[in-house]
């Protein structure tokens, strides 16, 4: 799929954020003058697109410091506001590039069950493939034996070797064992799947820490990138579920999934302000291509529905 392409789907999946936030925002500003009326409207509409208070505040500012006192159309607002978004989602716009000096690189993968992790998984390794990198998935995720089928599936769509273990087994052994693999077989990349059982954080939280320990034991440097996969439509739970990851283990990357269709896009935004992690791509359905790395520009015009 085409850059170009993958635009249109995330713009038509972003189409009810683009309603809630520039509908909404931009019906009252048809040639309006920005005075303190309108700018305190304008900041509650932002705040109920999900971009939050501190994004509504830093947009209102700025607003406030450029426009104040002058006409706007309902173009301009767009235009400013693409710009503004844009402006914060830049520094977290990254590529999620495997280091070739860190060989196998090693991906820890994390987020609650239904976020889209182990499809995501699936979309990266297919990448990695295409990119001719060699690619082992680790199906640690042990709780849920649909995960682990579902990750089977992956691994043989995109080409990827699939370790798994016995259902219920213990999560560190089968990274250890995903690992000494990728090691002996000179792979590229290892994608280690985990669990999402928020109902019991500590259990977790320990269960992620031991696959830590015990790779470090095989590779110090690793895991090279932790990431914690996102659900969109949670909206500001989204945020939550970030604060809860960050203190089980050093997450160094976001990516959001289900945007195609999501009436809460503005999380993006949100997020980027409370947390500058890193987000490396963008989901908007089930197939390969649609996973692409994160456009700031690209995000922004999407959701404030600008061509």
């Amino acid at each position: 799929m085409a850059v170009s392409a993958f635009f249109s789907r995330l713009k038509t999946g972003l189409a009810r954020s683009a309603g809630k936030l520039a509908g909404n925002i931009t019906a009252g500003f048809t040639h309006r003058r920005l005075d303190d009326a309108a700018l305190e409207e304008l900041e509650e509409q932002l705040i109920a697109a999900d971009l939050g208070a501190e994004v509504a505040a830093r947009i209102i500012r700025n607003f406030r410091s450029t426009r104040f006192g002058k006409e706007v159309s309902e173009q301009e607002v767009r235009e400013t506001l693409s710009g503004e978004i844009a402006d914060i989602l830049r520094p977290v716009a990254m590529a999620l590039t495997p280091d070739a000096q860190k060989k196998p690189f090693v991906i820890l993968m994390t987020g609650v069950n239904g976020a889209g992790k182990t499809t995501t998984i699936g979309k990266l390794a297919a990448r990695y493939r295409e990119a001719g990198l060699a690619v082992i998935l680790a199906a640690g995720d042990t709780f849920r034996a649909a995960a682990v089928e579902q990750l089977q599936v992956w691994g043989q769509r995109a080409g990827a070797e699939v370790v798994s273990a016995p259902a219920n087994s213990d999560a560190a052994s089968l990274a250890h064992d995903a690992l000494a693999r990728a090691q002996k077989t000179g792979a590229d990349v290892l994608l280690i799947d985990t669990a999402g059982r928020l109902h019991n954080k500590t259990a977790l939280m320990e269960e992620l820490r031991k696959i830590i320990r015990v790779i470090r034991k095989q590779d110090a440097t690793a895991p090279h990138a932790v990431l914690l996969t996102l659900d969109a439509t949670t909206g500001q739970n989204a945020i939550a579920q970030v604060g809860i990851f960050k203190e089980m283990v050093e997450l160094t990357g976001l990516i959001v999934t289900k945007l195609d269709g999501s009436a809460r896009g503005g999380i993006v935004v949100a997020l980027a302000e409370k947390f500058a992690l890193p987000i490396h791509a963008v989901g908007t359905g089930e197939q390969m291509e649609d996973l692409r790395e994160f456009d700031a520009v690209e995000f922004a015009q999407a959701l404030v529905g600008q061509a």
